[in-house]
C-alpha cells in the first residue's frame, strides 16, 4: 500500500469503539504515521541542507555527507554562488521505500529564476531514514550521478553608433586584448613585449613581478589592438612566451581619434564606476567609459544571456535566457563632414581647436570636431569670449531697431566710454563711412557709439533671437553642452563691451554655429544631435527672425568675405560663402587673443575656434577654408 505523506488520513470512519481489532487497527495506524514522519523529515532535512547549500548537513544512504558534499560543488561549481531554495511538495512511501518530489528554484545572473522539479528517492535505515545514493545526480534529473552543470555564456551585441542616413560611426568589430600571462611569462617575456607595443619597459616588469609576488594567476592586461593593428604584429606577439591575445569585440569608430572626445570611448570598467554603480558594473567588465558611450552605456549595452545545459551535452538545454541585444545610439552626424572638420583642424598643429558644423535646414549637428581628440571637448562644453563673431547678434538687435546699412557710423581709431579705452585691431580707423563697412571691417569703436542708443536688454534678447543662451542645450543629450550666455547689460561699460564680444559674454562653437545657422535660415531651431532615443525635453521647432533685417544681415556676412576682414572664403569653390570674423582678447595685453570665424555656405553653418593666434581672419580663417574646400 502506498501512502502520500502530504495528504491526512484520518481513522473516524473505521475504527469501532472498542474492542482488540479497533486497537490493532489503531496501532497499525500509528505505526504508518511514524514511517511518513520520518520519510517527510528525512525529505525536508535534505531539502534545507541543499537551500543552505550545505548538502553534507542530511542523512544518506550509499554515501557519506562529505562525499555529498563534494559531488554538490562539482555539480553545481559553474553556477557559481547562486542562492537556491529547495521546497518539498510531496511525499510517496511503501513500506521502507519513499520518493519526495522537490520544488528547486535557483536565483541566477542579474536575478533571473530557474525553477524545476527533482525526485530523490528515501529509505528507511533501521529507525532513521535517508536519501538514497542511486544511479542519477541529486541535482536535477537529467544530469548523471557524477555529471555537472555547464553554462554558455551569451553576452548579446552592443548597439552600434548610428550617423545620418543611419550609417555607422562606431560599428562593432573585432578587436584584440594583449595580456601577459603571469604563470608562465617572466621579466623578458615583459621586456620583448614592451618593445613591440611601445609601452614603458620598467612599468610592465613592474607589473609582472607584483604578480608573481601575489601569487596573483590572471591575466595581466596591456594594449588592445584592431584587427589591422593586431596583425601586423601578431608573429611577434605569438613569440613571446607568456603573452595571450584575447578576441572579443567593441564599438570601433573609423579611426582612433574620429569624433572624440564626443563619442568617447568603450573599455574595462573601472574601480570608480564599480564603486560609484555596483549594481550595474563588475570588475573585469567592459562598458561605455566616456563621451557618448559611457552616457548612454546603460541604452547600447545589450543584457546577457546563458544557457544551462549537462556538462559534455550542450543539444540538451536545461535553461535558457536569451541575450537581448542594445539599442543604437542614433545621432545627426554626417561621417564625411565630421572627418573634413577633423582634418581641417590638424592644421592649428599643437594649439587647441575645434569646429562645429549645422545643418542649415534642420539645425541637426553635422560635425563636432575637437584638436587634440582626447580630453575637454571644447566644442560643445567650450565657454570662450566670442569676442567680434557677437556683432552678429548686436547687428541684429540694431537692424531691428532701425539702423541702416548705408547708415554712416564713425569709426575712430579709438573711443572712451566711461573711462574705458576701446581701440581697433591694430588701431585701424575708417571715419565716417557706411555701417556696412564698420561691420565688413569689424569696427569696434563704431558699435561701442552706436551701443549707446541701446536698451540695456537689447542684445541679450537679439543674442537669444539668434540661438545664444536659453535651455536649450539642456537637452542636446550630452552633459555640459553650452548654449552660450549675453547678460542683460549692467551700465554703459558692459553694455559698450558686450557690444563687440567682451565683457561678460561667453559662447561655445555649438551656440556660435547655432547663431550661424539662424541667420541663414532665417529662423532659430533647436540643434538636434541625438535622434534615438529621444532625448526628454528637447523640441525642434523653428522661431522665426525678422526677415527684412536677416536679409540686411545676410547682405553684410558675405561682405565680409568680398571686402572684409574674412578674404581667406572668397576663393573656396561652390555657391558664396558668408561669415563673420571675431578676435577676444584674454587681457590687457592683447596677446594669443581667440581666435574665431562662424558662417555658412549653402546648407552647411559652422563656427571655428582656434585658442591662441592672430586674429579671427589670419588664424581661423583657413581652418574654415580647408574645413568648406574638404566638403566640395
Amino acid at each position: 500500500m502506498s501512502r502520500r505523506v502530504a495528504l491526512s488520513a484520518t481513522l473516524a470512519g473505521v475504527l469501532v469503539a472498542g474492542g482488540a481489532g479497533g486497537t490493532v487497527l489503531w496501532k497499525q495506524q500509528s505505526e504508518q504515521d511514524r514511517l511518513d514522519q520520518g520519510a517527510r523529515a528525512a525529505a525536508q532535512s535534505f531539502a534545507s541542507a541543499w537551500s543552505s547549500r550545505q548538502p553534507d548537513q542530511a542523512r544518506y544512504a550509499g554515501s557519506s555527507p562529505t562525499a555529498v558534499e563534494a559531488n554538490f560543488a562539482t555539480a553545481t561549481a559553474a553556477l557559481g554562488k547562486a542562492p537556491v531554495k529547495v521546497a518539498v511538495q510531496s511525499v510517496d512511501r511503501t513500506g521502507d521505500r519513499g520518493t519526495a518530489v522537490l520544488g528547486v528554484s535557483w536565483t541566477l545572473q542579474k536575478g533571473v529564476t530557474w525553477s524545476y522539479v527533482d525526485r530523490v528517492q528515501l529509505t528507511r535505515q533501521g529507525e532513521q531514514w535517508a536519501v538514497l545514493i542511486g544511479d542519477g545526480s541529486l541535482w536535477h534529473p537529467k544530469l548523471t550521478a557524477n555529471g555537472a552543470f555547464s553554462v554558455q555564456q551569451d553576452p548579446g551585441t552592443r548597439g552600434e553608433v548610428l550617423g545620418r542616413g543611419g550609417k555607422p560611426i562606431m560599428a562593432n568589430a573585432k578587436v584584440h586584448d594583449i595580456v601577459l600571462d603571469p604563470v608562465n611569462a617572466d621579466a623578458s617575456s615583459a621586456k620583448a613585449l614592451a618593445g613591440v607595443v611601445g609601452v614603458s619597459e620598467s612599468s610592465l616588469v613592474d607589473k609582472l613581478r607584483a604578480a608573481h609576488k601575489a601569487g596573483a594567476r590572471g591575466p595581466i592586461p596591456v594594449i588592445t589592438y584592431r584587427e589591422s593593428d593586431y596583425s601586423s604584429r601578431k608573429s611577434q606577439l605569438g613569440a613571446i612566451k607568456g603573452v595571450l591575445a584575447l578576441s572579443r569585440t567593441q564599438p570601433l569608430a573609423p579611426t582612433r581619434t574620429f569624433g572624440q572626445p564626443l563619442l568617447g570611448s568603450f573599455g574595462p570598467v573601472t574601480a570608480e564606476m564599480v564603486k560609484k554603480d555596483p549594481t550595474r558594473y563588475r570588475a573585469g567588465g567592459y562598458a561605455g567609459t566616456s563621451g557618448l558611450q559611457g552616457t548612454y552605456d546603460a541604452v547600447m549595452a545589450p543584457t546577457p544571456g546563458f544557457t544551462v545545459t549537462p556538462e559534455g551535452h550542450p543539444d540538451t538545454v536545461l535553461f535558457e535566457r536569451k541575450a537581448k541585444d542594445g539599442e543604437p545610439l542614433e545621432l545627426t552626424l554626417d561621417a564625411k563632414t565630421q572627418a573634413a572638420a577633423q582634418t581641417a583642424l590638424a592644421g592649428t598643429g599643437s594649439v587647441p581647436s575645434a569646429l562645429v558644423a549645422v545643418d542649415v535646414r534642420t539645425g541637426n549637428l553635422l560635425a563636432v570636431a575637437n584638436s587634440p581628440a582626447f580630453g575637454f571637448d571644447r566644442a560643445l562644453t567650450g565657454h570662450y569670449a566670442p569676442g567680434s563673431t557677437l556683432k552678429v547678434a548686436t547687428t541684429y538687435s540694431l537692424l531691428s531697431h532701425g539702423l541702416k546699412p548705408t547708415t554712416t557710423v564713425n569709426c575712430p581709431k579709438t573711443t572712451v566710454v566711461n573711462g574705458l579705452e576701446v581701440k581697433n585691431y591694430e588701431d585701424e580707423s575708417y571715419g565716417a563711412v557706411p555701417f556696412s563697412t564698420d561691420f565688413a571691417h569689424s569696427c569696434n569703436t563704431a558699435f561701442v557709439a552706436l551701443s549707446e542708443g541701446m536698451a540695456d536688454a537689447d542684445l541679450h534678447e537679439a543674442a537669444g533671437q539668434l540661438g545664444i543662451g536659453g535651455d536649450w542645450a539642456e537637452h542636446l543629450g550630452v552633459p555640459n553642452a553650452y548654449a552660450g550666455s549675453v547678460p542683460v547689460a549692467d551700465g554703459e561699460t558692459d553694455k559698450a563691451a558686450s557690444a563687440f564680444g567682451q565683457g561678460r559674454t561667453l559662447a561655445s562653437p555649438l551656440s556660435l554655429a547655432v547663431m550661424a545657422g539662424s541667420v541663414a535660415r532665417g529662423s532659430f531651431v533647436p540643434p538636434t544631435l541625438i535622434t534615438s532615443p529621444a532625448v526628454k525635453g528637447a523640441r525642434h521647432d523653428a522661431t522665426p527672425l525678422d526677415g527684412t533685417v536677416v536679409k540686411q544681415l545676410q547682405a553684410l556676412m558675405r561682405e565680409v568675405v568680398t571686402d572684409g576682414t574674412a578674404p581667406v572664403l572668397a576663393s573656396v569653390p561652390g555657391v558664396p560663402v558668408y561669415a563673420k570674423t571675431g578676435t577676444a582678447e584674454h587681457d590687457s595685453s592683447g596677446k594669443d587673443p581667440t581666435c574665431w570665424i562662424v558662417g555658412w555656405q549653402g546648407d552647411v553653418a559652422f563656427a571655428v575656434l582656434v585658442e591662441k593666434g592672430v586674429d579671427g581672419g589670419t588664424t581661423a580663417g583657413p581652418v574654415a577654408k580647408a574645413f568648406l574646400g574638404n566638403l566640395n
